[in-house]
């Protein structure tokens, strides 16, 4: 599994990396525009995406995303939750919502692996 782990705080990408374990390959991103210019070299199957980065959006980084790699299953993790910022999470496209003061959901959300592809 390639795993894209993109957040501004370098704290939390370490604990996200050693929640995955042992993935095949991880890239780290602080910002969403890096996350954008490096995700079609790396092709990531799982994407966690905080929502406030510098510069664009973690919402405008996982419609791209998604939109370039739609086998790719991102996982919105932010340490805002309500109903409508996982509305809007889920109309980007992501797969999934995690709150950063329940990081052990991450774990099951790794689990699932990358979305089926789309049928004929």
């Amino acid at each position: 599994m390639n795993l894209m782990i993109v957040d501004d705080h370098a704290g939390m990408r370490q604990m996200i990396r050693q929640i995955a374990g042992a993935p095949a390959a991880v890239c780290e991103c602080a910002d969403g525009q890096e996350a954008l210019a490096r995700a079609g070299a790396f092709a990531p199957d799982f994407v966690t995406m905080d929502l406030r980065l510098p510069g664009i959006s973690g919402l405008e980084a996982t419609r791209a995303i998604v939109a370039a790699h739609p086998n790719a299953r991102v996982v919105i993790v932010s340490t805002y939750d309500n109903a409508e910022l996982r509305r809007a999470a889920a109309e980007a496209g992501a797969s999934g919502f995690v709150a950063k003061d329940n990081l052990e959901e991450l774990r099951s959300q790794l689990g699932a692996g990358p979305k089926p592809a789309a049928g004929p």
